[in-house]
């Protein structure tokens, strides 16, 4: 028996079913979040790319990281705006296909940088005698690039296994983005490849890079304990209960979504999924960053320079 299916080539986008008046709200408020991430974080790029003192691979580390969620808020947030004041979003499947690739790349990313940048906080931290022996300039860059190859291969190949899969049903995405939960619930082909393929790649990159992460900070921790200053131990601490702030709400919600054995998905799968694609590329420019002294002071000099005499 030959079944005569025909792959759909747009999908709709559910978003938030709310009332209108809500859905201005939301609007604004994400309109506004999204305005001062990216404003955020283009004046972290700048900022060390303008100020030789912070060529060190900490602020390295900071700006790749701010590039990445310029690009990972521009993927999702811009597309969720314009559907809340739409009375129905449509989305073609290679758009969706595209979308799906780009957050995945950017998700990896984020594991990837927020791992390195706890092993460099561990070094600086725990070993600053031998940190510039270790932490060269030349690894630095080695761990970045790396970072962006391994983050741009590893969604390869379940994004090629998604746009394999028949659509012939229903498509109605119950979500504001192309999520692999979302998708392959619409699937009407045998997804089993797909799924693991994506859950693999999602328990390896993101069990190991918050293992290393955490693994950092408690070392960390045991070192700042140590500190026989109560200043010292106090300001250490108020710097790492804030980082660790920023990888709690990262990891929680991704570890909801993505950490689980199987694709269904949850009532609940789009609040959380605010969480990382809003809240929190909205707090780390702030927490990582702008809280620092270092950047505090380049920006002042960067003003300075930059005002009319």
């Amino acid at each position: 028996m030959v079944l005569n299916i025909s792959q759909i080539t747009e999908f709709t986008l559910l978003g938030f079913p709310l009332p209108t008046n809500i859905k201005v709200i939301v609007f604004t408020l994400v309109l506004m979040s999204y305005v001062i991430t990216l404003a955020a974080n283009f004046l972290i790029i700048t900022v060390v790319r303008k100020n030789s003192c912070l060529y060190t691979p900490m602020y390295i580390f900071l700006s790749n990281f701010s590039l990445m969620e310029i690009g990972c808020t521009t993927v999702i947030v811009p597309k969720m705006l314009a559907d809340l004041l739409s009375v129905q979003s449509n989305i073609s499947f290679y758009e969706c296909i595209i979308q799906f690739y780009l957050i995945s790349l950017s998700g990896c990313m984020a594991n990837i940088l927020l791992a390195m940048m706890g092993y460099d906080r561990y070094l600086s931290i725990c070993h600053p005698l031998r940190y510039t022996s270790i932490m060269t300039h030349n690894l630095c860059y080695t761990m970045t690039l790396t970072s962006w190859i391994t983050s741009s291969l590893m969604p390869l190949l379940p994004t090629i296994f998604v746009s394999k899969l028949y659509f012939c049903r229903k498509k109605v995405i119950d979500h504001f983005f192309c999520d692999f939960g979302s998708l392959v619930k619409l699937s009407c082909s045998d997804s089993t490849l797909a799924m693991k393929c994506f859950f693999g790649q999602a328990w390896i990159i993101i069990l190991t890079c918050f293992s290393a992460t955490i693994i950092s900070y408690l070392f960390i921790i045991s070192t700042i304990l140590k500190i026989q200053t109560n200043n010292g131990r106090e300001k250490a601490f108020s710097t790492c209960v804030s980082h660790l702030s920023v990888v709690g709400i990262f990891y929680g919600a991704i570890i909801f979504m993505y950490v689980r054995p199987s694709a269904n998905t949850s009532s609940y799968d789009k609040i959380v999924s605010v969480f990382y694609s809003v809240v929190t590329p909205l707090l780390n420019p702030i927490i990582y960053s702008l809280r620092n002294k270092n950047i505090k002071t380049a920006l002042k000099i960067l003003f300075i320079k930059e005002r009319p005499l």
